[in-house]
């Protein structure tokens, strides 16, 4: 097994929510948990196959497969997609894999229960090929030892922004906009929080494919075109889960075409229910703020949904006095911050260092997360 004494990198894999491509991060860490400094090496974010992609998604909207074999296929083929990641960042960085002390491999979320009489998640992605066909040693299944702990296996990143973005001059959070939303609390001082918030680009993504044959509603330009359906945005807030105390996790298996269908009325446009997800994404995002930190002066964004200019207008129109900014502001890359946070969770794991926050997830206790395959 390599010793991260001795390598300076680590490689995160990630796909998220969304299942809209793999996102790798080669990281550079230096110092301890405070303070943690982290260099993006080098960063992309490698495309599904399409046929893949749709059992993918297929999947994290709750749907089935015909069965176990058709499930371990779909584990196998995830598995070398995200060793060919590995791989093409490693080319494109010019670094050799006996350079990488480990690869911290999220895999592809197909179930997330956490409420579950027997709470669970899974995430697929085969590691051992990854290791086959890397040689790196494989860290995955971050998620299982904190949900055995008692607690929801998520959100798994707020440690690292603490680690890198916390500031004892005042009150921030860190929102990630993937399929599903999440905030990290970092009050100037005090416990860091951290959970899930509904649906942040899930939603708007199966709507805009479905009525315009597009994968995600570009710039938000689609949307911005129609008009807010209070009626229908009252009927869609009313979900007891946006009430719920924290901890909180969710995913599109709650969140999906199946949620969404019993609030629409006939004669809606297509354009107006566009809208009012976003505003959905919004206003949870900020009464999910507001009711568990309602003095934060700061939000940095990470994840997808910062490129989307009118979901950021939205989101300042919901938070007024709130100062709202991408975490590019602050030297992380947005796109690949989950990226980094894997690779910094097998950093953790290799140093026999707990992941969770139980202010966080739930759990127990702090646990060591992750699966060591060794290369």
């Amino acid at each position: 097994m390599s010793n991260p004494a001795c390598s300076q990198f680590f490689l995160g894999l990630i796909s998220g929510t969304s299942a809209d491509g793999i996102d790798a991060a080669l990281v550079r860490f230096e110092g301890d948990d405070a303070p943690l400094r982290a260099e993006l090496v080098a960063a992309r974010t490698l495309p599904w196959q399409p046929d893949v992609r749709a059992r993918l998604v297929w999947l994290g909207q709750g749907g089935a497969l015909e069965s176990l074999d058709e499930l371990g296929e779909l584990d196998a083929q995830v598995g070398e997609a995200f060793a060919q990641a590995a791989l093409a960042i490693l080319a494109v960085a010019g670094i050799a894999p006996s350079q990488v002390a480990a690869i911290g491999s999220h895999g592809q979320t197909v179930r997330h229960r956490p409420y579950a009489a027997h709470p669970f998640s899974l995430q697929i992605g085969d590691p051992a090929r990854i290791v086959e066909r890397t040689g790196i040693t494989t860290i995955a299944d971050f998620r299982r030892r904190d949900i055995a702990a008692g607690g929801h296996g998520a959100p798994l990143l707020p440690a690292l922004h603490h680690a890198l973005l916390h500031d004892p001059g005042e009150h921030r959070a860190v929102l990630n906009l993937g399929g599903i939303g999440n905030l990290t609390l970092l009050p100037a001082s005090g416990a860091v929080r951290g959970f899930d918030t509904g649906p942040a680009n899930a939603l708007m993504d199966l709507w805009c494919h479905e009525h315009t044959g597009r994968p995600y509603d570009e710039a938000g330009a689609w949307g911005a075109t129609g008009t807010i359906d209070t009626a229908l945005l009252e009927r869609l807030l009313g979900d007891p889960w946006f009430a719920q105390p924290p901890p909180k996790s969710s995913g599109r298996e709650h969140f999906q075409r199946a949620w969404l269908a019993p609030h629409l009325r006939n004669g809606m446009a297509a354009a107006d229910v566009q809208a009012t997800l976003r505003e959905l994404t919004a206003r949870t995002i900020a009464d999910a703020l507001r009711a568990n930190q309602a003095d934060t002066r700061r939000v940095l964004v990470c994840g997808g949904g910062v490129h989307n200019p009118a979901l950021m207008d939205a989101l300042r129109r919901a938070m007024p006095g709130v100062a709202l900014a991408s975490t590019a502001e602050s030297g992380l890359d947005p796109d690949h911050v989950e990226a980094m946070g894997f690779a910094w969770l097998a950093r953790q794991t290799l140093q026999g260092k707990p992941g969770n926050l139980v202010t966080v997830t739930g759990a127990a206790g702090p646990r060591i997360l992750g699966a060591i395959h060794p290369a």
